[in-house]
């Protein structure tokens, strides 16, 4: 069975639970302590979450990749379409553009605002990655157009990586974002298995934790 490791308040180990939940594969959740605890780091190196182990020996982190393997292992499934669909290219961009410029970016903003001296909160540094951040959202907009998710009618990985990423920017950052995408971050908050991801991480929660 999968296990993902996260902290109470990992988001991007959100991003895993959900996609079980959307596909029903059963998975179980391993509480991270942080700072991270020494066998923790004996298991990942890196100290980072979310970490994902399964069966055969399978032991990978970065949360797109997981996401990637979970429907290619799993699957088939609707979250990624099959390679002779159109919308497959679709899928793969956004989904790697949730985390490598999306979530690159709020990463940066995430360390100035929770770790910089005041002095450096408001520096050229900061203002780059906010106008980026900014350029990219507007971006997810105008590719979502009238659709309701980013790759057509249904949900895809594309959705489950790109409003996480908004998601964190909104919520740990307090943010506000383009009104288009404040209807798509209330649609995608309403699905059940969304809430069922959201309500495993809030039993981390109860058991103690720091967040990410």
């Amino acid at each position: 069975m999968i296990k993902v490791y996260n902290f109470a308040r990992g988001a991007r180990g959100l991003r895993v639970m959900w996609q079980c939940e959307e596909m029903g594969v059963p998975y179980q959740v391993e509480m991270v302590s942080f700072p991270p605890s020494e066998a923790y780091l004996a298991l990942h190196p890196l100290g980072t979450v979310p970490f994902l182990e399964d069966e055969g020996g399978v032991a990978i982190h970065e949360s797109v990749a997981m996401m990637l393997y979970v429907a290619q292992h799993y699957g088939p499934t609707p979250l990624l379409p099959g390679k002779g669909d159109p919308a497959l290219a679709r899928v793969l961009q956004m989904a790697v553009f949730g985390e490598a410029t999306l979530g690159a970016a709020v990463n940066a903003l995430l360390t100035a605002h929770f770790g910089a001296p005041e002095a450096d909160k408001r520096n050229w540094s900061v203002r780059a990655h906010e106008a980026s951040v900014e350029k990219a959202l507007r971006f997810t907009a105008d590719m979502l157009g009238d659709m309701p998710f980013l790759a057509g009618e249904g949900l895809t990985l594309a959705d489950i990586s790109v409003s996480t990423a908004i998601g964190i920017y909104r919520g740990a950052l307090g943010k506000t974002l383009p009104d288009e995408l404040v209807a798509y971050q209330e649609r995608i908050a309403a699905r059940p298995e969304y809430q069922r991801a959201r309500a495993r991480c809030r039993e981390l929660r109860s058991d103690g934790g720091a967040p990410s």
